[in-house]
């Protein structure tokens, strides 16, 4: 149950109301945001909330138990703080977005109507949706680990301990000919086997994207590589990187690869579902067999 402030419940008894909307952004490696439908820039917990952005969300509800609760704000781009460029490079994905109800003739006067996490979003050249998601939808997340025959370490990490900045686990490398924002041809990897750098990370150095990380999927050979999604802005010829490699999380290719057997975080002699069926067809045909002895 919401609990509402003294004034702005004395406020909605009045029965002339001055409310708004406002949405405060928090993208998770940038400052806050604010927008609100309110036709004047409103201003409460170190945020300024921008008017006229365009902003709208659909109807709020809310149900019983632990289901996700979703709903879609949607905006003009019209705001220099929101621009389809900054969508696009996914600044956005997973933001926390607080939904707040305030009247705006005195901004102490609100309440959190809902909290959550920015899910898909969409867009085009003048505006974008985006899907709020409840925070009840952290719980449909795997927590803590898995038994599975692959590892679930991430590489290099602390239980990895694969050190990705040796010579024979990193290269740099730039760009020669693009066939488009994913695809591309390099130079500067020729020591490294084809397939090397197939499942790593690519972190541009020079060009437009600057300071951005990439998932690589394929690293051909003539120092083909190809990305699970394009780079956020154009990619040019003499654009810089560095490529580190990567790994497939199969117990093989960390002992011949990484020569790291030790710290696979795998189960690699899990039983599968042959061993299974095999186990079953066994019991199945001793069972048939004690019923014809008997």
């Amino acid at each position: 149950m919401r609990t509402l402030p003294i004034g702005l419940s004395a406020h909605f008894a009045s029965g002339a109301t001055t409310l708004c909307h406002c949405w405060k952004l928090m993208p998770v490696a940038a400052a806050a945001l604010g927008f609100t439908d309110h036709d004047h820039d409103l201003t409460f917990d170190g945020v300024t909330f921008e008017a006229e952005a365009g902003f709208e969300a659909s109807e709020i509800e809310s149900s019983l138990g632990l289901s996700v609760d979703n709903l879609e704000a949607s905006g003009a781009l019209d705001s220099t703080q929101l621009d389809a460029e900054r969508l696009r490079a996914g600044d956005f994905d997973h933001a926390t977005i607080e939904i707040w109800r305030v009247n705006w003739q005195d901004v102490s006067q609100r309440v959190l109507m809902r909290k959550g996490h920015l899910g898909e979003v969409t867009h085009g050249g003048t505006g974008f949706t985006a899907e709020v998601r409840g925070l009840s939808h952290l719980l449909n997340q795997t927590k803590g680990r898995v038994f599975q025959f692959g590892c679930d370490a991430t590489l290099g990490d602390a239980r990895c301990t694969v050190n990705l900045e040796t010579a024979a686990f990193r290269g740099v490398g730039s760009i020669v000919t693009s066939e488009d924002n994913r695809r591309f041809t390099t130079a500067g990897l020729g020591s490294f086997a084809s397939g090397w750098f197939s499942s790593g990370t690519l972190t541009w150095d020079i060009g437009l994207n600057a300071g951005r990380l990439e998932e690589v999927k394929l690293h051909g050979s003539g120092g083909i590589i190809e990305l699970w999604q394009a780079a956020s802005f154009a990619v040019a010829p003499g654009d810089g990187f560095t490529i580190r490699a990567g790994c497939d999380k199969q117990f093989a290719t960390c002992k011949a690869k990484f020569f790291n057997g030790e710290n696979f975080r795998g189960f690699p002699h899990l039983p599968g579902t042959d061993f299974i069926t095999t186990f079953a067809t066994r019991e199945d045909q001793n069972n048939d067999g004690g019923s014809r002895n008997a």
